[in-house]
């Protein structure tokens, strides 16, 4: 009786392991040729074709991901959106409550989230090929600091829907200009920046606690 060579057993987790990796290579090379291309011209005027020649595909290898260029599309906007969540959250993502005192532009991560999808956001700004996008942004960012945060001592004649908003649309406006100025800035920049102005702010409360977990404790 003929036993398996040790190796054999570990085979089949490489193996797929390399079609995992190849399927995620063929797939962001799809989702860059959509958005350099819809940098171009309209998302009507985008052909399949386009999108393998492009990618240096064959069409057999994107019908087997992708239904459609619009399924291909939204994935690539669900993908920068999931990115933009775990960004926002990074700061407090382990801790039930955080101090803004002791905050660190490092623990600022939204806008490396901006720069590793730069070509996405600069399609956003630079052209109508996802209209309504940037509210959509600024909606996904309020709804995190309502539903994640709740600040300390907080002035109960404020708001806290519209001062989300405001905050909502200030980081906006921060990551709009960057785009804008064609990312002369870093984003560790960037991140100090915003950490500068978070301390420049009028008196207020200074411990941020997790919503949920605050509810746990109380």
């Amino acid at each position: 009786m003929t036993h398996p060579h040790p190796e054999s057993e570990t085979a089949a987790p490489e193996s797929l392991s390399h079609v995992d990796r190849r399927i995620r290579r063929s797939k962001k090379a799809l989702k860059e040729t959509l958005i350099a291309l819809m940098r171009e011209r309209e998302f009507k005027d985008i052909s399949i074709t386009d999108l393998v020649h492009g990618a240096d595909l064959n069409r057999g290898t994107f019908y087997k991901h992708y239904r459609d260029k619009e399924e291909l599309l939204a994935e690539a906007v669900d993908d920068a959106m999931t990115d933009l969540i775990a960004s926002f959250r990074e700061p407090y993502a382990n801790t039930d409550y955080f101090d803004i005192r002791k905050l660190t532009a490092s623990g600022i991560t939204i806008f490396e989230h901006v720069h590793r999808h730069a070509s996405f956001y600069a399609l956003i700004v630079e052209s109508q090929a996802l209209p309504g996008f940037p509210d959509r942004i600024c909606g996904v960012i309020k709804e995190l600091s309502l539903h994640d945060l709740e600040a300390a001592d907080v002035n109960p004649r404020i708001d806290r829907g519209l001062y989300a908003g405001y905050q909502a649309y200030a980081i906006w406006g921060m990551i709009l200009e960057w785009i804008k100025g064609g990312y002369a800035h870093t984003p560790e920049y960037m991140a100090n920046q915003l950490l500068e102005y978070i301390r420049s702010r009028p008196a207020g409360p200074d411990v941020v606690y997790r919503s949920d977990r605050k509810k746990t404790q109380n």
